[in-house]
């Protein structure tokens, strides 16, 4: 059977979070990250409520429930759901999905790291779609000339400061699935480098990395922005991009810190730390999520104030983490001298 007859070009692949994006596009599949799709829906508040309406606990993570109820919505006949590596409900999602008629495809990161194990999860991921492997390396060689382009992007952010931290956080955050469309998206993203190279350098005193998952809600990065400061590091977003070129596409999903130990993500941020010049860090928390406990590692291991801020559902900043927010910004400004701002 031959693969346009197994898998249609218009067929879409729901994504629970990041995964070997390649794979997908070698099988001549549309990958769609179900996170960006959630988040990007007008009625996003709307489909958590769905989910609790058919059963969900109002004590689970509200991306979960976003993402059973947009792909039903959205009618996804399939879903690569990463089983390891990620959200600890996701295996439960998965069995309910398939009783909804969901066809699951489950993918595993190694805990350990493990090459070999790695590279069997994402062979087994081919054989399931239909890709061979040859063409895994082709797509990744034609992806790569996009992500050195969001390398830029990244460069511009931090370096020339003439990208706001929620321009850099929305390219590098759909560069998960490239929104479904990479032709499209390199252009659209060479467009935007063009207007960025011609800007003015942007201001903002105080230099800021964030931490942690996307945020569920809205204004963040803007709100940042009006109390004289900037993101500059968007950590997992970043990652999201696979800002690095050695080895071949197996070398590639080892160096993603996201699925992994601790360990990676403190390097990772210890280095941006330094080459940014960042002055303190932001580290986003989700309510109902086991990741919140990485926030006492975080504490105890950098070597710059930590604001912890948490979301639940969808919506704009709450007032108590703009107050929060703001004192921080403005303790960073006092230590930093900057007070007179």
């Amino acid at each position: 059977m031959t693969l346009e007859k197994r898998y249609p070009a218009t067929t879409r692949v729901g994504l629970t979070t990041t995964i070997p994006v390649e794979v997908v596009l070698a099988a001549g599949l549309i990958p769609v990250d179900l996170n960006n799709l959630f988040i990007a829906d007008p009625l996003a508040l709307a489909r958590v409520s769905q989910a609790e309406a058919a059963g969900f606990p109002r004590t689970l993570c509200a991306w979960i429930k976003g993402i059973y109820s947009v792909t039903l919505q959205h009618r996804i006949s399939s879903v690569i759901a990463v089983t390891g590596g990620d959200c600890s409900n996701t295996t439960a999602l998965a069995e309910l999905l398939e009783r909804r008629g969901v066809r699951v495809i489950p993918f595993d990161f190694p805990l350990n790291r493990d090459r070999d194990l790695l590279k069997g999860q994402m062979e087994t991921l081919s054989r399931a779609l239909g890709a061979s492997w040859s063409e895994v390396e082709r797509v990744r060689a034609r992806l790569r000339t996009i992500r050195r382009k969001l390398q830029e992007l990244d460069r511009l952010t931090y370096e020339e400061n003439r990208v706001s931290g929620f321009e850099n956080h929305l390219f590098l955050v759909t560069s998960s699935d490239f929104n479904s469309d990479p032709d499209r998206y390199e252009n659209d993203l060479d467009q935007f480098l063009r207007q960025a190279a011609a800007r003015l350098p942007r201001e903002g005193s105080i230099r800021l990395g964030y931490l942690g998952v996307p945020p569920i809600f809205s204004g963040l990065y803007e709100f940042i922005e009006s109390l004289g400061a900037r993101v500059v590091f968007n950590e997992i977003q970043r990652q999201f991009s696979m800002p690095w070129a050695e080895g071949d596409v197996v070398d590639q999903y080892l160096k993603y810190t996201y699925p992994y130990g601790i360990r990676g993500r403190l390097e990772d941020i210890r280095t941006a730390i330094q080459e940014r010049q960042l002055d303190g860090l932001i580290h986003y928390t989700q309510t109902f999520c086991f990741r919140q406990i990485y926030d006492i590692i975080f504490r105890e291991s950098l070597p710059l104030p930590v604001l912890t801020i948490e979301g639940d559902k969808p919506g704009k900043v709450d007032s108590r983490t703009a107050i929060r927010l703001e004192t921080f910004v403005e303790m960073l400004k006092m230590k930093k001298g900057d007070s007179w701002l």
